[in-house]
């Protein structure tokens, strides 16, 4: 069994756990705008998953390693259960945990993501290729690195958040996130860790934009196998950020969801 790593974490609030996890090449600052809504009732944790933010990186991406990491969270911070969010990656590190470690899960809440396996490798693969290819050593100013990825990703949006992830480091700049882990451990990341899938029977909200075709009808058929208590929300029009590109809607359905009443 390998150790977990000690992930990286911001902790506000007070009240039940609330640990939100992001996608890939985020962090746990991804969740701000949303936590602050929360912080009030909850005692809200945002820790920057393996490879990912200020947190250690390792060659193995396993989601069974990345759920072990938050356990591992958990038991520093004395929590014995906690709700969850997590979206795309996240998503698939809290089904994890909720599948792996029951026990620990109060509730879940999973964003843009199906218990199943993907394929955007080339879509991925891409992206790593261009954050790979530009020269750090001629640029001088984060507009220069923009300007240098914007052939490769015309997207002004995927871009700005990408950037995140460049730093100073003294007179040069670096990527945080390693690059060649990503770039090896696609297949994993994009991949199912659990070939024979248990099952989850607590309370389930899978969040999902309808244009951004990460669930589909295959998908959603999965997410009702594996969890079959789960409540699966679309949110027109919304792509695959929901809660950067939808907040108010969001916000609104995760609210109803950690506050039920009574809360079982």
């Amino acid at each position: 069994m390998k150790p977990p790593l000690e992930l990286a974490v911001n902790e506000s609030g007070s009240g039940p756990p609330l640990i939100m996890l992001h996608g890939l090449y985020g962090s746990g600052a991804n969740w701000r705008g949303i936590a602050r809504a929360f912080e009030d009732s909850h005692t809200v944790l945002l820790p920057d998953l393996r490879g990912h933010g200020q947190s250690p990186a390792h060659p193995d991406m396993d989601y069974r390693r990345l759920a072990d990491d938050v356990i591992a969270l958990m038991d520093r911070q004395g929590l014995e259960r906690a709700r969850l969010v997590g979206h795309s990656m996240g998503g698939k590190v809290a089904m994890t945990m909720a599948l792996c470690h029951p026990a620990r899960v109060e509730r879940l809440v999973v964003v843009d993501i199906a218990p199943v396996a993907y394929d955007h490798g080339a879509e991925h693969g891409g992206i790593i290729a261009a954050l790979q290819q530009v020269d750090l050593q001629a640029i001088s100013r984060r507009a220069d690195a923009d300007a240098a990825l914007a052939p490769a990703i015309p997207s002004d949006l995927v871009r700005q958040f990408l950037l995140t992830n460049l730093q100073r480091e003294g007179r040069t700049w670096q990527w945080r996130i390693p690059l060649d882990i990503l770039a090896d451990q696609l297949p994993v990341i994009q991949g199912w860790p659990l070939d024979s899938t248990p099952t989850w029977s607590g309370p389930a909200l899978f969040i999902h934009g309808e244009a951004s075709g990460y669930v589909t009808p295959a998908g959603t058929a999965a997410i009702h196998r594996v969890f079959p208590q789960a409540r699966v929300i679309g949110l027109p029009g919304v792509g695959h950020w929901v809660h950067a590109e939808a907040p108010g809607p969001f916000t609104e359905h995760l609210t109803e969801f950690l506050n039920p009443e009574p809360l079982k």
